[in-house]
């Protein structure tokens, strides 16, 4: 259930269902997302779904991680990317192999540090990390060329529009639990430009940070 082949289907699956992005693709199809979730659910991997990681956390959907990624990337190569949630690290893996640097940041450190180790191990080293609290962005590195939310805001974070480079994007899913819509915001010269995509359904973005 982690062959080469059952990636293949995957991915298949995803192109069906609308990713278009060749680059985005072909890492979805040569990352080991089996590597990410626990042995018990590593059958599983391969699904469309969201799986749960532990501390009430899940692996986005894989069309999901796709979708994000190819808008963040649709405008062209991206060189710093701004992560808020690094969960697991497989949407960190996918966006370290398409962008020259990510920072990403955590509020649950003992999730980001199996992250860490798991990310070494595919020696993935474009990577910076952060335990902290994913409302406040890092603002020490900004600005970001393109900066990605993998947990649902019940707002925009203020912080996040204010490290974004001029003509830098924002991916984030944005609303109550049961009423998310996913949301590119680009920053102009005189301001932002909102587009309001589909519905989606992601864990919480919560403050604060935990051991």
């Amino acid at each position: 259930m982690t062959s080469q082949r059952t990636r293949e289907r995957l991915v298949q699956r995803l192109r069906d269902e609308g990713l278009k992005n060749l680059d985005v693709l072909d890492v979805m199809l040569r990352t080991p997302r089996h590597l990410f979730v626990d042995e018990a659910l590593a059958h599983r991997a391969y699904e469309d779904t969201a799986l749960p990681i532990g501390n009430n956390q899940t692996i986005s959907q894989p069309y999901m991680v796709g979708r994000m990624t190819e808008l963040l990337l649709s405008a062209g190569p991206l060189d710093k990317v701004l992560e808020v949630g690094t969960g697991c690290g497989y949407q960190t893996a996918v966006l370290a192999q398409l962008v020259e640097r990510v920072f990403t940041i955590e509020r649950i450190q003992s999730l980001q540090e199996r992250a860490k180790e798991q990310l070494a191990e595919l020696n993935i080293r474009n990577v910076v990390y952060r335990w902290g609290d994913g409302w406040e962005g890092w603002n020490a590195m900004a600005p970001y060329d393109g900066i990605l939310v993998t947990a649902g805001a019940k707002e925009i974070p203020q912080a996040l529009l204010g490290q974004l480079a001029i003509g830098g994007r924002l991916v984030i899913p944005v609303g109550e639990i049961d009423k998310q819509q996913l949301l590119l915001i680009v920053r102009e010269l005189d301001g932002f430009v909102y587009q309001r995509l589909e519905g989606v359904r992601f864990v919480p973005l919560l403050p604060g940070t935990l051991p």
